[in-house]
């Protein structure tokens, strides 16, 4: 304990800077309230009967407060400035990054920058993409942490797991994602944009997601520009490992060919946070209209719209996303007239109803079908079973019908010559004949005298018997 005690004079775990690493190597800057929020949630409720809310972050921050004090003194975290309320804003090293792929299994190179220098500002645009991680994320307290605290706190913490879920987990999200409309992903050329926040998670039906946090400093002409960037690096093709070209965010992201049935761009999630002097209420309407071209799709006769080659765009206000969640209905999809949740907002439902009815009507039409050739043959069979009994023959005796194995032994030959010898008779009438002629037959070998007169016939010629 005491060789640990050195090592990390603050007292840390292994637990707490594990959250340190996955939660910064995510988000690249971040205090160490959003730190606790995702990595240790339970934290929240435990600490909540102190006297303040200052005394209440301070003490469930605590244990991440120590993390990254060891880290820093390691050379995997520092500071780096302070937000506009006081709290001060960490990031990781070079080092850190690096110790936080092996946490996260991200190939280094796909981990980013330090963001050294972010909070010298305040972090304010950070903070948003960081509270926007967050709200998507809404992480659940571990109740098994808990059970050794009051009925309370479990109560609280109990209420929050009932909620409905979030989407995905930390390791399920990038930020500061360059997406190069020229040059190579690791050194973009011009002309290209940069995602605030990427989301893969097809575990929870959202395969991939492009996500932009804004201020609301922003005009709409601005916003349009940069989304008329993402419709560039979308068009952008190149080999892949096979060799086949496609497209270059394929090369890097898997996502199905088809979302609800359209072959779509990835969708773009756009999230106002009303801090400027923009008022998104005025913003979207005109952002609408200047992309009208990237997302408007083409109607079709059952109501909906195909989307194909378009680019599903949305909007949400954050604090309407914190409250409702993903599965809220607080997106507005860019053409649409109602506000709906995440997945049914990237995703076509209408589409998939009309899908859904045309194979049950293309079900209902081959059963259909089916019927009809079963009926047809059920009649075709009727009919010839009926043009089968008209030949069935009769008794030439008693006119009674042929029973199939009298027909059939009636109708056998060998080599053309009948079989039977009463072709014409039924099995009843045909046992009477022969005995009636078994009976006439004489018995004992007696053989009739020939007359000499007769001729006897021998080999084709005639003779007279010799006396």
């Amino acid at each position: 304990m005491a060789g640990q005690r050195k090592t990390n004079p603050a007292g840390s775990t292994n637990q707490f800077r594990g959250d340190v690493l996955r939660v910064l190597g995510v988000l690249k800057v971040a205090t160490a309230d959003q730190i606790q929020r995702i990595g240790a949630p339970h934290l929240t409720f435990r600490h909540a009967d102190k006297p303040t809310p200052s005394k209440q972050k301070q003490a469930r921050t605590a244990s991440h407060t120590g993390a990254l004090s060891d880290m820093r003194k390691h050379g995997l975290s520092e500071n780096g400035g302070s937000t506009e309320t006081g709290d001060t804003l960490r990031n990781l090293t070079l080092k850190g990054l690096e110790a936080a792929s092996y946490e996260l299994r991200r190939p280094a190179g796909e981990m980013g920058s330090t963001a050294r220098g972010a909070g010298s500002s305040g972090g304010s645009h950070p903070m948003t993409v960081n509270e926007t991680v967050i709200a998507l994320l809404r992480p659940k307290p571990n109740m098994a942490k808990l059970a050794d605290d009051s009925a309370d706190v479990r109560a609280a913490a109990q209420a929050v797991v009932d909620e409905p879920a979030g989407i995905g987990t930390i390791a399920s999200f990038w930020t500061e994602v360059p997406l190069p409309a020229t040059g190579t992903w690791n050194a973009p050329g011009k002309g290209g944009a940069q995602a605030d926040i990427v989301l893969t998670a097809p575990q929870d039906q959202v395969p991939l997601l492009f996500i932009e946090a804004d201020n609301c400093h922003e005009t709409a002409e601005e916003l349009a520009d940069k989304l008329e960037k993402y419709a560039r690096f979308y068009r952008r093709k190149m080999k892949d490992t096979d060799g086949k070209e496609r497209p270059m965010w394929r090369t890097r992201w898997n996502a199905p060919e088809t979302w609800s049935g359209d072959r779509t761009y990835p969708p773009v999630l756009l999230v106002f946070n009303r801090i400027g002097e923009r008022n998104p209420n005025r913003t979207i309407p005109r952002l609408m209209d200047l992309t009208r071209h990237l997302w408007e799709g083409q109607r079709q006769k059952g109501g909906h719209h195909h989307y194909d080659g378009r680019i599903p765009i949305i909007a949400t206000g954050l604090n309407n996303l914190r409250k409702g969640g993903p599965d809220g209905p607080v997106f507005l999809r860019f053409g649409r007239d109602r506000m709906e949740p995440l997945r049914d907002a990237i995703g076509n439902p209408r589409r998939e109803a009309a899908d859904a009815r045309a194979r049950e009507a293309a079900v209902r039409a081959q059963e259909e079908y089916k019927e009809q050739v079963r009926r047809a043959a059920r009649e075709q069979d009727a009919k010839k079973a009926a043009e089968r009994e008209a030949r069935r023959p009769a008794c030439a005796d008693c006119g009674a019908k042929f029973t199939d194995e009298r027909w059939e032994q009636a109708q056998a030959t060998d080599w053309g010559t009948p079989r039977d010898s009463h072709p014409r008779l039924c099995d009843d009438c045909k046992q009477q004949a022969q005995a009636a002629a078994a009976r006439e037959t004489p018995v004992g070998g007696e053989h009739r005298e020939q007359d000499p007169a007769v001729p006897e016939q021998k080999t084709g010629r005639w003779f007279s018997r010799r006396t």
